[in-house]
């Protein structure tokens, strides 16, 4: 099968033929059909994100089971499924509490290179092993996934299209509806117009929030966002959004979501709220940045707080958000602005890095 392979960082991702894995016990092996671009990805290339190489990234996939390991019981060959990127252990208190994406063992996978049980499936031709990013690694033909972490849809939704919840889109919607549980007649803030941001502005849209305030540096991906709901739209190159939003909703919005992943917008993310609310951190800074915020805000409740992966748990809420997009609630299909071939994978993750793309899909 070819899979693009990042041997070190900094450097283009390699196509190559590798052996085809195959999935041990609680495993199922997939063969994709799509996989979605998104910015952890880049953050790995360009050494953000520390990982062994060589090593097969991609972590949003959609396709069809091919194969089942021993002890799958609840999965079976021609199902159609998203892979996740969390797969989870489902015995620790994280996992029977509905929390799988901050299950130690899940977590352990995502950047050492390794699957649930700790050993790897993948191989290049010449028999050398190679690491697995989030125990997924969806930039190839076929992948090993964790039980936990194929999540069965309906055979009708069209899978290049829904490839965008394994990761993106489900993180900026679960952030809405599950980590800041935004209520009727609220009032919100994105930063940031890519698939994440956009993905939390139809979920507030969903949500009945009255006012929805779109903060980017570029004029067209404000212009997308007003086109999916957003009652407002501030370019935070030309002024202070901070400022802006206070002018806008007279004193702070209810919810503020950054989705960017850059320290200082976590500050202004913070900045925007009113007394009594909520700033959620969804974007992922570089590994070990640091925020600061004025402690005297938190003195009128104001709430900063960090969610991983929008607190989905991904086998109730993926299908759910499927079902949300094929009756037309969640039009993901109008975010996905770029398709690529395999062969085009480092085009496709230089476009996504000049922002020159709202959400990008890689179709096999």
């Amino acid at each position: 099968m070819k899979a693009a392979i990042l041997y070190k960082p900094k450097t283009p991702l390699v196509i190559e033929d590798i052996e085809i894995p195959e999935p041990k016990e609680n495993e199922v092996r997939v063969k994709m059909v799509a996989t979605a671009l998104c910015h952890t990805d880049l953050h790995a290339i360009k050494g953000d994100i520390p990982v062994p190489t060589p090593i097969v990234l991609g972590h949003e996939g959609a396709g069809v089971i091919d194969k089942v390991g021993a002890g799958v019981k609840n999965s079976k060959e021609g199902e159609h499924v998203i892979t996740t990127f969390c797969p989870a252990c489902g015995e620790c208190r994280y996992c029977q509490t509905g929390r799988p994406t901050v299950c130690p063992r899940g977590q352990s996978t995502w950047f050492l290179g390794m699957m649930l049980d700790g050993t790897k499936r993948l191989k290049n031709k010449d028999g050398k092993s190679l690491n697995h990013f989030f125990a997924q690694s969806s930039f190839a033909e076929y992948c090993i996934v964790h039980k936990s972490a194929a999540i069965r849809i309906r055979k009708d939704a069209p899978l290049d299209k829904v490839a965008v919840f394994g990761c993106g889109v489900s993180t900026g919607v679960s952030a809405v509806f599950n980590t800041a549980r935004v209520a009727p007649g609220s009032s919100v803030a994105v930063f940031g117009c890519g698939g994440v941001g956009l993905s939390a502005l139809m979920a507030s849209k969903i949500s009945g929030a009255s006012k929805i305030i779109a903060v980017d540096l570029l004029d067209k991906k404000l212009e997308t966002a007003k086109q999916l709901g957003a009652t407002d739209v501030l370019n935070a190159s030309s002024q202070n959004p901070a400022v802006g939003i206070q002018k806008l909703t007279g004193g702070g919005v209810d919810f503020a979501f950054e989705c960017v992943g850059s320290t200082k917008v976590m500050e202004t993310a913070f900045d925007s709220t009113a007394p009594g609310g909520m700033a959620v951190v969804v974007g992922a800074a570089p590994v070990g940045s640091k925020i600061s915020v004025n402690a005297t805000l938190l003195l009128a409740e104001r709430k900063l707080a960090g969610t991983l992966g929008g607190s989905i748990n991904p086998a109730v809420d993926i299908p759910k958000y499927v079902d949300m997009y094929m009756n037309g609630q969640l039009p993901v299909d109008k975010i996905i602005t770029h398709r690529f071939s395999l062969e085009q994978i480092n085009t496709a993750l230089e476009a996504m890095e000049k922002g020159e793309m709202t959400k990008g899909v890689v179709v096999f």
